[in-house]
């Protein structure tokens, strides 16, 4: 080994050394790359006319380093402020919300970017406002799952990119939406207790309005007409948001002369209130939730539920956000059937 040879091996394992205890900066991909910081910062930039030799030994540098951009700095450098997302949902108390809102978080996070989020509790005006707050506050980069209301205001803002989740927006034919497969779900759900022989099953649901909601109920009735089994509408419950309304309705059917001996609810709020209805009941319907949540599992018998991937729903639409497209795009996450007792009970 040369003098040279051994000087450049001293060097190279001075760098990892240096880099095990930091991050690499695109000073350390110039110099091992034997390049100036300037054409690091061309290739990382994707400039054009770099010199494919070039930007070759800068690639190789960028692997050997494990070196990442740093967003928040290049948004810096282009007198942008912090890359900062904004997160606007329903209401963060429910389970399914605090998850989305943390796998949001963590998805940003790989992107050096802060969350901020907000609620609007069912409230449209409130929904506008937190939007409209958000967006004169600099925080021009949204994932909304929108209320039932019209949405068609939004074209007034230009300047915002937004990701609807979990809902399609009422009055924007042009936006990214990333939806879960609620049709298959709803279906899925229904076709599991027709085939444990169940023929009045009930639909427990809240605001039909939202395209999530509608798209379940339209699951249900397809597993239905498929099975030549009559939707009956008194077995229909729209428009129940709180398990304890959940769990009075559930009595009421229980109660009729002919009751459901099946349950579908399409939200984990609905499941909870079937749960609470049961507790002091001798009857023992089968049912299926839309939506995991937290003790499904531990239950007697445990909760069958539709369940899906929410960090892959919340990365879909971070990716999504940042990678804006000239044409609007729909991701669909999909859907599977985690049976654990609830679902598989015979009829009564």
């Amino acid at each position: 080994m040369t003098a040279t040879d051994r000087r450049r091996l001293e060097e190279e394992r001075s760098e990892a050394t240096s880099t095990n205890t930091r991050k690499p900066t695109m000073a350390d991909v110039a110099r091992h790359a034997g390049v100036s910081l300037k054409t690091v910062s061309r290739v990382v930039n994707q400039e054009p006319h770099v010199r494919a030799s070039l930007q070759q030994r800068v690639q190789a540098a960028i692997s050997a380093l494990g070196y990442r951009r740093n967003e928040a700095a290049a948004r810096l450098a282009r007198g942008a402020t912090m890359l900062t997302l904004g997160l606007v949902m329903e209401n963060i108390s429910n389970e399914f919300y605090s998850r989305l809102a943390a796998a949001v978080e963590a998805a940003a996070a790989e992107h050096e970017a802060l969350v901020v989020f907000g609620s609007y509790e069912e409230s449209p005006d409130k929904e506008r406002m937190l939007i409209e707050s958000m967006y004169a506050r600099g925080v021009d980069s949204l994932i909304v799952v929108p209320s039932a209301a019209d949405h068609a205001w939004l074209a007034e803002h230009a300047g915002l990119r937004m990701v609807f989740v979990d809902r399609v927006p009422r009055g924007l034919e042009s936006a990214d939406v990333v939806l879960l497969d609620d049709v298959r779900g709803g279906r899925t759900a229904t076709e599991h207790l027709l085939a444990r022989g169940h023929g009045r099953i009930a639909l427990i649901s809240d605001d039909d309005g939202v395209s999530s909601v509608h798209d379940r109920a339209s699951g249900y009735r397809r597993a239905l007409g498929a099975a030549g089994v009559a939707a009956d509408d008194s077995l229909v419950v729209h428009r129940v948001f709180d398990p304890w309304r959940v769990s009075h309705e559930v009595s009421r059917l229980l109660d009729l002369p002919d009751p459901p001996t099946a349950f579908f609810a399409t939200n984990n709020r609905a499941a909870i209130g079937i749960l609470q209805a049961l507790r002091e009941r001798p009857e023992r319907p089968a049912y299926v939730g839309f939506d995991d949540f937290a003790l499904a599992d531990v239950f007697s018998p445990g909760v069958t539920v539709v369940r899906y991937d929410v960090t892959r729903l919340a990365r879909s639409a971070v990716d999504l956000l940042l990678n804006p497209s000239p044409t609007p795009r729909r991701v669909k996450v999909p859907i599977e059937l985690v049976a654990r007792g609830s679902g598989e009970l015979p009829p009564l």
